[in-house]
């Protein structure tokens, strides 16, 4: 109730108040405007069915079982029903205007007894007229040819009543010298016949009838059985109760009823062989004064078995009756037997369905869980089962794919420890020194860099310059470079004066004794000392760096090979003059094997090049404007190695 709405409330206000005033209208109390109260009623009804639809929809129609079984229900089980539905009503149509049509035979039989009984007697009564009796009912109705015939009538139609003279309205009403029919006289229900005869004496009229009573109706020879009759009369007000007909503009009452007494019903043959109630109208002519209504209804109610009806219905067919009965009740017991097993199988198919909905919908609560090692039972190889079987791949992929995840997740968590404890070997701050600038820049092409720089100071005007390239990339890459900035920083600074031949050659034994057969590293190896302006440098298999000057550009590749590959190679060293302003350019391959679209690689002319127009910038600006032109003729900022460029300007 706390959920209805004012408007809600006032519909069900209308609905229960259309009730009460039903109940009260039952026992007799007359309320007014009762019938607007209805109207308002149904629209209250409407109302309410249009604002269910929304839950049924949410909640009676949420699971599938309900859908289907709905569905199911509008397309195999409402159709039957309504085709069944029908057949009954044809069937009660048929045996009820059968049935009519035997009362109404019955009915014109003996109307058409009475009416040849009143010309036997009408032409017995001219005879005897035109022999010279008296035109009168004392006088020709007491001659023993009519008496006799009288008698005889009676026989057959027991209290027949013969009168002279009388029935000239119906007569009139019948249009002729003839009619014959039901009439209602005197408050009585009459099967009356009157005619016309040409005696000496003039027109004679001759009406003769039979009370229509339970003795009557007890005699009808048909199979019908009990029968009754009401007899209707016009009125001119509407009465606030009781039963009442309105029948073009005129309104009829109950008067007169007459039941049967004697007849019964047939006992059924099977279970098939309902009672049928049936129902027609006759019309019978009124006779009394002030009436208007040429007419008046006369309603008829019977029972009647339908084997009974089916008798007389197929009785032209003779002996092919019964096997037509039999092989109409056979075709309708196959139709239900083939119905019922529709049913079974609708339904079985139904609860396949279903169950292994419900059983997906089960699963994917699991799954919503975090619970991946759940399956699905399949039931059936079948479409379903298919779907069953997909459902427990998808849930042991996703299960695959969140280990796999969890993998990556941490093994990413790892390479970025990795970098941030890579980020703590490359120098915090760029050194600083009379009479020498540098610059560096590192551009990984993943999260950790194989590529390694660093400023090792020597002494007051000693500063070592190292870059190296590690094989391979990625993690394996950088702990190789971590094992090598923790050697080269040690053997610096026991190395002392010694020459850079002499620590590479160190570095090399203990890259060679401490890594695996397939990891090496290219390395190159300056110290500048700012008070002799000496250079002296080892080139370990590392791109040989420019060294610009005045008088041009040279490249520095006196060394040997690479270090961790052979246990002991030879090394040497080269030395340099420094004269003012010379500048130092040390990079990786990653900036000279840049590609471009077309896969042509930037190279080392083109560095050099690049290197000669801006050498005049500063070292930290040179380094990143060379990294700049590398990734501008690449036309990408996707790089396929690590970039390293180291700058110095000395003098």
């Amino acid at each position: 109730m706390r959920r209805l709405s004012p408007l809600d409330r006032i519909a069900l206000a209308i609905v229960i108040l259309y009730v009460v005033f039903r109940v009260a209208r039952a026992f007799g109390r007359t309320i007014p405007f009762t019938p607007f109260l209805g109207f308002l009623a149904f629209v209250a009804v409407l109302y309410f069915a249009v604002r269910l639809l929304p839950w049924v929809r949410t909640k009676l129609l949420w699971r599938l079982r309900s859908r289907l079984v709905v569905a199911y229900v509008f397309i195999a089980v409402v159709p039957v029903v309504l085709l069944l539905s029908m057949v009954g009503l044809g069937a009660y149509s048929l045996y009820l205007q059968l049935g009519a049509h035997l009362l109404q035979d019955d009915l014109q039989e003996r109307i058409s007894t009475v009416s040849a009984e009143g010309d036997a007697i009408a032409g017995a009564i001219q005879q005897e007229i035109a022999h010279g009796a008296p035109a009168t009912e004392e006088g020709v109705m007491s001659h023993p040819a009519v008496t006799s015939l009288i008698a005889a009538a009676r026989e057959l139609t027991p209290n027949l009543r013969v009168e002279l003279n009388r029935g000239e309205e119906l007569l009139r009403l019948g249009g002729g010298s003839h009619f014959a029919g039901l009439v209602e006289r005197q408050g009585t229900l009459w099967i009356d016949s009157a005619m016309t005869r040409s005696t000496p004496s003039g027109r004679l009229v001759v009406l003769a009838g039979v009370p229509v009573t339970s003795e009557l109706l007890d005699s009808l020879g048909s199979d019908l059985g009990p029968i009754q009759l009401t007899v209707f009369r016009s009125v001119d007000t509407r009465p606030a109760t009781g039963i009442l007909l309105e029948v073009n503009g005129h309104i009829y009452v109950p008067r007169e009823h007459i039941a049967s007494k004697r007849r019964v019903l047939r006992p059924a043959a099977n279970w098939f062989d309902v009672r049928v109630n049936g129902y027609s109208t006759l019309e019978a002519v009124p006779l009394q004064s002030g009436d208007d209504a040429t007419t008046i209804p006369v309603v008829s109610s019977f029972f009647v078995r339908p084997m009974s009806l089916n008798r007389v219905l197929f009785a032209s067919v003779g002996e092919l009756a019964s096997a037509l009965l039999f092989a109409l009740t056979l075709a309708g017991f196959v139709f239900l037997i083939l119905e019922a097993a529709a049913l079974v199988t609708g339904v079985v198919l139904t609860r396949t369905i279903t169950r292994a909905i419900d059983d997906l919908y089960e699963a994917t609560l699991h799954v919503r869980r975090g619970d991946f090692s759940y399956r699905v039972r399949v039931h059936k190889r079948d479409q379903i089962g298919a779907l069953g079987d997909s459902f427990n791949e998808m849930t042991s992929s996703v299960s695959e794919l969140i280990a796999e995840q969890r993998q990556r997740q941490k093994l990413e968590n790892e390479i970025t420890i990795a970098r941030e404890v890579q980020e703590q070997l490359f120098p915090h701050s760029l050194p600083s020194m009379a009479g020498l600038q540098v610059g560096a820049t590192c551009r990984p092409a993943r999260t950790v860099s194989g590529d390694y720089y660093d400023f090792i100071s020597l002494g007051p005007t000693r500063m070592g310059i190292a870059i190296a390239d590690i094989s391979g990339k990625g993690i394996f890459a950088a702990l190789l470079m971590a094992s090598l900035q923790a050697a080269l920083r040690s053997m610096a600074s026991l190395n002392g004066h010694g020459g850079t031949a002499t620590l590479v050659t160190r570095l090399n034994s203990h890259l060679f004794k401490n890594t695996s057969d397939d990891r090496y590293a290219t390395f190159f190896y300056a110290v500048y000392d700012t008070e002799s302006r000496i250079l002296t440098y080892t080139n370990a298999g590392h791109l040989a760096p420019f060294f610009v000057n005045d008088a041009g550009v040279q490249q520095l590749d006196e060394g040997g090979t690479v270090v961790g590959l052979f246990e002991d190679p030879p090394y040497t060293q080269g030395s340099l003059k420094v004269a003012p302003g010379s500048v130092l350019v040390a990079f990786s391959d990653g900036l000279t094997e840049a590609e471009n679209v077309y896969g042509e690689e930037f190279g080392m002319q083109r560095l050099k090049e690049e290197v000669m127009r801006q050498r005049s910038a500063a070292p930290q600006r040179l380094a990143e404007n060379l990294i700049a032109a590398t990734e501008q003729w690449a036309g990408t900022p996707e790089q396929a190695d690590d970039i390293t460029v180291v700058v110095a300007r000395m003098g």
